[in-house]
């Protein structure tokens, strides 16, 4: 068979082919429209195939391997990595047909572009995508559990997922976090960067695997931390990670939930991309506002969303909306309150919520293309 490009598609249907389709979907066939739409999908199962591929790649260190070593063929890469050349080869293949890669058919080489290094092997650029693939991987393993709560609508709590989503989730907002966090999060609160480096008395709730909290400790050693996640196995993993930082006599981790941590009153609370997962947000944020000082200060950082739908249909926007149906929205509803706030709340209903917990003053600090920070006092 030939190959196909997308744009070339059509004729998809014979004359009779395209009357029983048309008749089976109540509604006249726009063969046209049929096929660029055909064509659109083939580039999204590309993607989804080509999903996987990344995941090997990354596994394998095949991107290291090509930042590293320049272009190569796919004997020089299996050979570097000590992989099967035949394997390689039909990698390569996916990657340079995807546009991740790029092949020169003169020399048989293929080449890892700085640009697309940033993608793929830099842990510290804010747009290291990796564990994203590594995120959304899990959601097909937790595909049976998931499609049931579509059907009974009980949720699907954080806990009852795969435990591989639990590393890749931090590994997904870690880069974010590093880039935006000290430089330009923090900077963006009023007041709170001075508390900071005088000693202040800090809560991370639905801290996780601690990365947040950890962040700020190491630039603030007056301060002390405490950080909060209900997931027991995110709070150990989060203790290894401070104890193996040297931060175990200024950062504590413990089990407890956004409605009942100890230890207030705070001179600053910070919640990272977990609000919109809490069946009470509202309760949540009582407890916290109550929690800080009279002086204290809030920080809440969500998911990037405008306040219409329609505002939302867009790349970044796919994406969190495809993971809040899997991850986020039902693990709001396995909650007692059942809120479903979603990943994509937006600023007014984001700030409803912050209203109804009885902060007076809100505002947006800081925004990027996939965050928005709140002020709360």
């Amino acid at each position: 068979m030939p190959f196909i490009q997308v744009s070339e598609i059509k004729g998809v249907f014979s004359p009779e082919q395209k009357a029983e389709t048309a008749s089976s979907v109540q509604a006249p066939i726009n063969e046209t429209k049929l096929n660029a739409f055909v064509g659109k999908m083939l580039g999204d199962v590309g993607a989804v195939a080509s999903a996987v591929n990344v995941i090997v790649g990354d596994r394998l260190g095949l991107y290291r391997a090509l930042l590293d070593g320049g272009p190569q063929t796919p004997q020089q890469l299996a050979e570097r990595t000590g992989t099967y050349e035949r394997n390689i080869r039909e990698w390569l293949a996916n990657q340079a047909a995807s546009g991740y890669v790029e092949f020169d058919p003169a020399s048989g080489q293929f080449n890892l572009p700085a640009e697309h290094a940033a993608i793929f092997v830099d842990e510290n650029s804010p747009v290291n995508m990796c564990g994203l693939f590594d995120t959304l991987q899990t959601l097909f393993i937790d595909e049976p559990v998931l499609t049931e709560s579509f059907r009974s609508g009980r949720g699907v709590g954080w806990d009852q997922h795969n435990t591989a989503l639990f590393a890749a989730t931090n590994r997904f907002f870690t880069p974010s976090y590093k880039a935006h966090l000290l430089a330009e999060w923090l900077p963006a609160l009023t007041g709170v960067e001075e508390k900071l480096r005088t000693g202040a008395r800090v809560a991370d709730v639905g801290a996780g695997y601690g990365t947040s909290t950890q962040l700020m400790a190491q630039a603030f050693p007056n301060s002390q931390f405490a950080g909060f996640d209900y997931h027991a196995g995110s709070v150990e993993a989060a203790k290894r990670s401070a104890q193996a930082a040297g931060l175990s006599s200024r950062v504590h981790f413990d089990v407890a939930s956004a409605t009942d941590f100890p230890g207030g009153p705070y001179d600053f609370i910070t919640c990272f991309d977990c609000i919109h997962d809490m069946g009470d947000p509202v309760g949540a944020l009582e407890h916290i506002r109550r929690s800080l000082t009279s002086d204290g200060t809030f920080m809440m950082v969500e998911p990037a969303a405008k306040d219409r739908l329609e505002d939302n249909l867009n790349p970044v926007g796919r994406i969190f909306y495809g993971i809040s149906s899997f991850i986020c929205t039902p693990a709001s509803l396995a909650q007692e309150g059942a809120y479903g706030l979603g990943a994509q709340a937006g600023v007014a209903r984001l700030t409803d919520v912050l209203g109804k917990a009885g902060f007076e003053k809100i505002r947006v600090a800081a925004q990027t293309p996939f965050h928005l920070v709140f002020e709360a006092r």
